[in-house]
């Protein structure tokens, strides 16, 4: 097992700062980050912008280059094995050989299976050493969507719901309308920028005609996430906004009629008959068949936005992976319960990673 120095320890924590940078920008690759440093000094830096861009350790390379500083004999610090194939991009292997890198620190092996270890062994076979497991923990954490779907074949799912100091998420008095601060609600919308896609029940597309965008947040263009609507019996309204905004939306039914899925259906918008293997209760579309569904579509994280009902089903299957509870010291009057507590959370297989009371609202962190 490698012993690190706090110079490698302080080089890999810049390369995660630096991976941070391309979540939410990079899906269906993970977000990377790389360091080089020479001598005891940090070189140049660089990280996975975005897709077709250069990824990591190129764009390092290429820092370096434009601040005319050498590279040769190198140390590089990156955060996931550098890829050893040509994609969008020609292979990272081959960038650190033509920079003269003479050692690469990883954080994470890469989790894809099919060419696992295959970065780390082209670069031992030219000579340069590899050492690995530097704070692969964090590593892991950043990238875990990726991760997850390299292992499991099915996205990480999130959720995420804002609670009232009653334990409220609606007002059955009053018209639908937020009760979280403003900084939770940029919290929320960071998350469907890190999501491939946003799911909700029906009930809420007909309660709160929400547009599940992501707007507060700078976000590339054409990287708007999915809407998904579970709707049983399609009772999605045809003039509601998922519908009619020309941005991606795919409601599933397992009991609707082909009229109402016909008046529904358009360029932007999928309607997806998914009658469950087995019956379900309450009857709509199957858990594990819509989360194989998503995977087979290479959907790597899903935000689970709403409401109570499906919190239930997905937490009741023990199906959610992270959860964000957002509670407030609002009350917003009688209405439907959330149904979300720490003892439903722990039941479900979650433990509290965080608890974030620096705004207005507290959040809570959720994690397998």
């Amino acid at each position: 097992m490698s012993e690190w120095s706090e110079f490698d320890i302080r080089c890999m924590r810049l390369a995660l700062e630096q991976g941070e940078k391309g979540c939410g920008k990079v899906s269906p690759n993970p977000p990377v980050g790389c360091v080089l440093a020479s001598g005891g000094e940090i070189v140049a830096s660089g990280w996975h912008d975005h897709l077709g861009g250069l990824h990591a350790e190129q764009a390092a390379i290429a820092d370096a280059e434009e601040r005319g500083l050498a590279t040769h004999g190198s140390v590089a610090y990156v955060t996931l094995e550098p890829c050893n194939h040509h994609g969008r991009t020609p292979p990272c292997t081959e960038a650190l050989l033509w920079a003269g890198v003479r050692e690469v620190v990883l954080a994470a092996a890469d989790p894809n299976p099919t060419v696992r270890g295959g970065g780390a062994e082209f670069l031992r076979e030219a000579g340069i050493t590899v050492r690995s497991g530097l704070l692969e923990d964090e590593a892991r954490r950043q990238m875990a969507p990726f991760i997850h779907w390299c292992e499991q074949r099915r996205p990480l799912v999130t959720l995420k719901a804002a609670i009232d100091a009653d334990g409220m998420v609606d007002s059955e008095d009053e018209e639908a309308g937020r009760f979280t601060s403003e900084a939770s609600l940029t919290r929320v919308h960071e998350l469907r920028r890190e999501s491939d896609a946003v799911l909700v029940g029906v009930n809420t597309v007909i309660r709160d005609d929400p547009k599940l965008t992501v707007r507060l947040v700078p976000l590339e263009a054409g990287r708007q996430p999915l809407r998904i609507v579970l709707d049983h019996t399609l009772r999605t309204p045809p003039a509601s906004r998922l519908v009619t905004d020309g941005q991606a939306t795919l409601i599933l039914h397992s009991d609707g009629d082909e009229q109402r899925a016909s008046a529904l259906a358009s360029d932007s918008v999928e309607v997806l008959h998914m009658p469950p293997l087995q019956p379900t209760e309450p009857p709509g579309v199957e858990l594990d068949q819509l989360l194989d569904l998503l995977g087979d579509r290479g959907l790597q994280r899903v935000l689970i936005e709403g409401g109570p009902d499906v919190w239930s089903r997905f937490l009741l299957a023990g199906l959610v992976d992270e959860a964000f509870i957002i509670r407030t010291d609002a009350s917003i009057g009688p209405g439907p319960r959330a149904g979300i507590d720490a003892a439903v959370l722990t039941t479900a297989g979650l433990q509290c990673a965080s608890n974030d009371s620096s705004m207005d609202d507290v959040i809570e962190h959720w994690l397998r």
